[in-house]
């Protein structure tokens, strides 16, 4: 059991970093809006417990989602979490209902990668569990290097929304865009 736990863990911190550039740009979003790491930890515990709810019923086939609808839902939730930086100053008080949201959406994406992968039905629960312990702990790494590399040196200048948050999430935006775009008109 400990190696399926050890496994599972890995699988789901790998899906994170290297491997999850989508759901590194989302998690850099939801920082950039606000780089209080407390604010933004809380904001990632939410999105992972309402992926968690969602990947769990999916895995265990109460939800079949249509990945035509899920994957293009992804990039527009990427693309609405970076417009949110460049538009609003702070974090609104709706802002967790709207990541609790799309954490539901995510988590139902996730689940065809883990489908992918498979989950021993012996041990379905704990390699759940431990799926989501490490793409939480790849979350909060994301968290912490934007943290230490950007934020905790630049956060007090008066430039530093004009010259950080709004390029980067313009960056963010457009990927985001283009990954619509994709998943909307050339998903096979």
């Amino acid at each position: 059991m400990f190696e399926i736990i050890k496994q599972y863990l890995i699988i789901g911190f790998t899906h994170v970093i290297p491997f999850g550039f989508d759901h590194i740009l989302f998690i850099l979003s939801i920082f950039f809006l606000n780089s209080n790491i407390k604010s933004v930890i809380i904001q990632c515990s939410v999105f992972t417990f309402a992926h968690s709810i969602s990947l769990g019923l999916t895995a265990a086939g109460y939800i079949l989602p249509n990945s035509k609808i899920i994957e293009p839902l992804i990039a527009l939730s990427i693309l609405f979490t970076s417009i949110e930086n460049i538009v609003h100053d702070k974090v609104n008080s709706w802002r967790l209902t709207v990541i609790f949201l799309f954490g539901l959406i995510h988590g139902m994406g996730f689940a065809s990668a883990l489908k992918e992968i498979g989950t021993p039905q012996t041990n379905f629960l704990s390699s759940l569990l431990s799926f989501n312990f490490g793409v939480e702990f790849g979350q909060i790494t994301i968290i912490l290097l934007a943290y230490f590399l950007i934020s905790k040196w630049y956060i007090n200048k008066p430039w530093y929304k004009l010259r950080i948050v709004y390029p980067i999430s313009s960056i963010i935006g457009c990927i985001a865009l283009f990954w619509t775009i994709q998943r909307i008109f050339f998903q096979t």
